[in-house]
């Protein structure tokens, strides 16, 4: 078996440190540098020859660290890498998986191209945006699931009436899932779009009153639908309603959305670094999980027993 070495990113270095800790070695050395204008020089300080490579980088913000990743694994293949395994908590541009209008790009596609183009021999990822994705790639794609997260969590709640919501259609799949682990029922939100991250219109589909209502989405952005959707929920006479999200991408005024909304809390994982502190917002960390799926890598094991 080639020796495995782990790498990280300058995005996701406080994971990654997590991650190959609870693998059992300790992050690789590599060095980004930067010339005047932006330009970005990944290079590794070690031999990786003949190694099998973990590289930690989540993407978010976007651009510059899916670039940054593709470097790091072109360097990776040209220094004589085995094998080179793209780690990508959160992997950007998956919600534009298809062509939604007319002249747009299918940029998740793109994204996909560019990974096995830079010599991506695999791809481990958690809770993509639409589970198709996974089709984009011509390499083996481990996509892990956040519900080995959240299903301990919420077990340990002990909410008397728990019922499950799909803040939009899309989500009713990882809703129901969630709904049929802990046998109870689910709702959803039907919303409608002016333009992206502005909600016109929505509405629930389903009977949530004085039920504990949990919301399930694998991303939450500005937090406008989580916080609406939670708004009409409780306005409909649920007891409470919290969230639990996998990626908290977090921008614009979402933390000031999340601190005036009617959520008990809002649970994410730590995929993408936390920018500030919020008294709704519990993280939960996915470091184990990642690291598991190394070993089952590595050891050519099933990956199975990290589902739930």
């Amino acid at each position: 078996m080639s020796e495995v070495k782990i790498f990280a990113g300058s995005n996701s270095k406080g994971l990654a440190e997590q991650i190959a800790k609870n693998y059992g070695k300790s992050l690789g050395d590599l060095t980004l540098s930067r010339f005047s204008d932006g330009e970005m020089s990944p290079s590794f300080n070690e031999s990786i020859r003949g190694c099998t490579v973990f590289i930690i980088q989540g993407t978010n913000p976007p651009s510059d660290n899916i670039l940054e990743l593709c470097l790091m694994i072109d360097a990776a293949k040209r220094a004589s890498a085995y094998k080179v395994c793209a780690v990508i908590p959160y992997f950007g541009y998956a919600r534009q998986d298809r062509k939604d209008r007319p002249r747009v790009s299918i940029a998740a596609k793109l994204i996909a191209n560019m990974l096995t183009s830079a010599g991506a021999d695999r791809i481990v990822t958690c809770d993509l945006h639409a589970g198709q994705i996974q089709g984009f790639f011509d390499i083996p794609l481990d996509h892990l699931n956040g519900s080995a997260i959240f299903v301990p969590y919420l077990s340990q709640l002990r909410l008397k009436d728990m019922i499950f919501a799909a803040p939009d259609v899309g989500g009713v799949a990882r809703a129901r899932a969630y709904a049929k682990h802990f046998a109870v029922e689910m709702v959803v939100c039907d919303k409608h779009r002016k333009r992206a991250n502005e909600v016109a219109s929505m509405q629930v589909i389903g009977d949530v009153e004085g039920k504990d209502v949990i919301l399930v989405d694998d991303l939450v952005d500005t937090a406008g639908t989580l916080c609406k959707a939670a708004q009409i929920i409780k306005d409909k006479g649920a007891t409470s309603v919290r969230a639990i999200v996998t990626h908290g991408v977090l921008s614009g005024k979402a933390y000031e959305n999340i601190e005036n909304s009617v959520l008990e809390e809002l649970v994410i994982t730590d995929t993408i670094p936390l920018k500030q502190e919020s008294s709704k917002i519990h993280v939960l960390t996915v470091a184990d999980l990642f690291a598991k799926a190394i070993h089952a890598v590595t050891g050519h094991t099933s990956i199975s027993s990290l589902f739930i």
